[in-house]
């Protein structure tokens, strides 16, 4: 694969004539360059005026695509004013409730020209249906619509958590937004693989590969099985399918990573497929360069990081991105700035428009040094990528744990070497003085304030939408949604985009959607992938913490039980795996019950479990507002005296608010040593139950 269209060869330099080679003040003629890839910025916030305001500016700048973030209520199907949603409205992304905030968001923005992106899995039919209304109350023809949704379910089993529906109507989902654009919106990509959360989530490049592939498979073989789509039109399926990808710092195995990418996609749809025109096989990806590897220690370290992240995928002309997304220098801090946006985009527009790398074919062609290790890949990859298929395939292999429970072993394994000092992280387990950052003087002037009116101006709205709508249309739309997403088992089942536009034009709710398709096909909740995996065994202070762990619990009468929840709707539960599966490895029994719990439902966990202390994870940036509410059940449950400590992305002003209401320890990025967090915990027990400090933390 090229760029982002099939580009002209770059051209020869002139023949040097008979006379002899061009003098030095000679101008040679000027090499063709390849189109650049579509530059994008993931951005969305507060509300969709806001974030409409936000996309303009950054068109301005030179932004050639949008990539719009959703709040979670939105991925997950709630409206603003549903319970959970508390605290989460418009801070990670903006909240689209309706046809209204769709229309907000894009207002004045050509759709029709635009190539947009839309990170949305769980309610991805949802939000295209009301992209569409929107683009045909534009006047735009729907058939010219080019974008992605990202509608990936599978990797949000194993990581990001928005997923909502069981696997078997979730791939239904995803099956009838493929056969509607397929016939409808012929340029559009309907779901986009999504192996970058497979990385953050801990996956090693082999994994990412096999199960980015394992996930294509279980697509397209439900694509195929449905009935939907004539054989003879595959093709047009799998030219559709798109990639999103992860680039790590190790840049000469990402890059390799992308060349197997390229192979095992070509040799799949051509065999398992019978995919035989060339062009509709080309492997299509976008990336955003890796967000796991941004440090809060030292985060001027970071923009280094992005620029050899962004090499990995840009390098090679055979397996370069047709768009890339850049993170910003201090997304471990908190929530970028638009001129911390700008400072991303621009990095890449140096690369691209600076650079010479546009003018020359593949470089690294004839490199046996990198046919060596994208061969170790393929290999690799197609050996996972069979015992996964010989368990039942990707679906299978979420409902038995198997793919979640490799990740948190991954993970954990990585962990380990970064706090044995064995994978070298600047700044953090290496060359850790410092001088002052001038960039993070002011730390809380360095990243963004989510708009505390946000959360009260969406309650406001949709309360105010649903009492101005037509109650009968809505209604008589929904019924025929539940209607045709009761036949999902059928042989025949309804397509549901049909039904899901008619909800759109009569006002329904991203919540009452979603509501009725709870009813219709229940919900889920996936394996922790925690249990039976295998943590660190030695070293890392870990006999320290252990023998802290058993003398605290004697004292107090037998095993400390630590309880790790998640209140909201962040799914990012990689941390919060972490912790736990560290927790047993010292001694602790440990309550994990998973992502997107009520702040009653954890206080309702603590005082059965009767545990030592509570361990709350949040990254979404709603620990304001969710940890309080946590404190007070706690004190009216009669447990107040129980330790709670927190841990996520949360600015050191919060983290002052947080302890003055209670919270015994705060624990942010900065804090990498998981065996030390640990024996901070214990010490934590034993200052709440008034032991004598204890030898708990370990001395290096």
């Amino acid at each position: 694969m090229a760029s982002q269209t099939p580009s002209a060869q770059p051209s020869q330099p002139a023949t040097p004539s008979p006379a002899g080679p061009p003098s030095p003040t000679e101008q040679a003629a000027p090499l063709k360059r390849d189109r650049p890839w579509v530059m994008r910025t993931y951005a969305g916030h507060s509300s969709a005026t806001a974030s409409n305001a936000l996309y303009r500016r950054n068109l301005a700048k030179g932004q050639t695509g949008l990539s719009v973030a959703f709040d979670l209520p939105t991925q997950t199907g709630y409206d603003p004013d549903h319970v959970l949603s508390r605290g989460e409205v418009g801070k990670v992304g903006v909240p689209i409730s309706h046809i209204g905030d769709m229309r907000a968001l894009l207002d004045g923005i050509p759709v029709e020209e635009m190539n947009t992106s839309m990170t949305i899995n769980a309610t991805a039919l949802w939000m295209l249906a009301l992209y569409q209304v929107v683009a045909e109350e534009q006047g735009a023809d729907i058939a010219k619509l080019t974008g992605t949704t990202q509608n990936d379910i599978i990797k949000e089993y194993l990581s990001r958590g928005t997923y909502v529906f069981p696997p078997g109507p979730s791939l239904k989902l995803i099956t009838d937004t493929v056969a509607y654009t397929v016939s409808n919106i012929p340029k559009w990509n309907p779901t986009n693989i999504c192996s970058y959360h497979l990385q953050e989530a801990g996956a090693t490049p082999v994994q990412e590969i096999a199960y980015a592939m394992c996930t294509a498979i279980a697509v397209l073989d439900a694509v195929r099985d449905s009935g939907q789509v004539p054989a003879d039109r595959m093709g047009e399926v799998v030219q559709r399918i798109s990639f999103f990808v992860n680039a790590g710092v190790r840049f000469v195995e990402e890059m390799c990573k992308m060349r197997a990418f390229v192979q095992l996609w070509d040799e799949l749809t051509l065999e398992r497929y019978g995919v035989r025109d060339a062009k509709q096989r080309r492997f299509r990806y976008g990336v955003q360069v890796n967000s796991l590897g941004l440090t809060e220690a030292q985060p001027e370290n970071n923009v280094q990081r992005i620029v050899l992240e962004m090499l990995a995928v840009t390098l090679s002309k055979d397996a370069r991105a047709r768009a890339v997304q850049l993170p910003a220098w201090n997304e471990a801090l908190g929530l970028p700035r638009p001129w911390d946006q700008q400072w991303s985009l621009r990095i890449q527009q140096v690369l691209a428009y600076e650079s010479d790398l546009l003018e020359y074919g593949d470089i690294f062609n004839g490199s046996h040094v990198i046919e060596a290790k994208v061969a170790e890949l393929v290999a690799g990859a197609r050996a996972e990528i069979d015992r996964v298929q010989a368990m039942g395939g990707a679906v299978a292999a979420i409902e038995s744990g198997y793919m979640k429970s490799q990740l948190v072993g991954s993970h954990a394994a990585r962990r380990a070497r970064i706090e044995a000092g064995d994978e070298v992280v600047v700044g953090v387990n290496r060359f850790e003085t410092t001088e002052e950052n001038p960039l993070t003087a002011d730390l809380d002037a360095a990243i963004m304030s989510a708009d505390p009116d946000a959360e009260r101006s969406a309650v406001e709205r949709i309360r105010s939408w649903r009492a101005d709508r037509d109650p009968e249309a809505v209604t008589a739309a929904m019924a025929r949604l539940r209607e045709d997403a009761r036949s999902w088992k059928a042989a025949s089942a309804v397509n549901l985009m049909p039904a899901t536009l008619a909800c759109v034009r009569a006002g329904v709710t991203t919540g009452e959607w979603s509501q009725a398709l709870r009813e219709e096909f229940g919900e889920y909740r996936a394996p922790t992938g925690v249990s039976g995996v295998v943590g660190v065994q030695d070293g890392a202070g870990l006999t320290e913490v252990r023998g802290a762990v058993r003398r605290t619990g004697e004292e107090l009468g037998g095993r400390l039980r630590l309880l790790v929840g998640k209140p909201g709707l962040d799914g990012h539960s990689n941390g919060a795996e972490q912790i736990a599966v560290r927790a047993r490895d010292v001694g602790f029994e440990v309550v994990y019950q998973g992502i997107r719990l009520t702040p009653e439902q954890i206080v309702a966990a603590a005082v059965e479990e009767d545990v030592h202390c509570v361990g709350l994870s949040i990254l979404s940036g709603s620990h304001l507002e969710l940890i309080p509410d946590v404190l007070s059940r706690m004190r009216d449950a009669g447990i107040g005296d129980v330790p709670v400590i927190v841990g996520g992305i949360i600015p050191s002003a919060d983290e002052v608010v947080l302890r003055s209401q209670g919270v015994a320890a705060v624990f942010t990025p900065k804090d990498f040593g998981i065996t030390d967090i640990m024996g901070r915990i214990v010490e934590v027990i034993r200052a709440a139950n008034g032991l004598a400090a204890g030898a708990a933390v370990p001395s290096g």
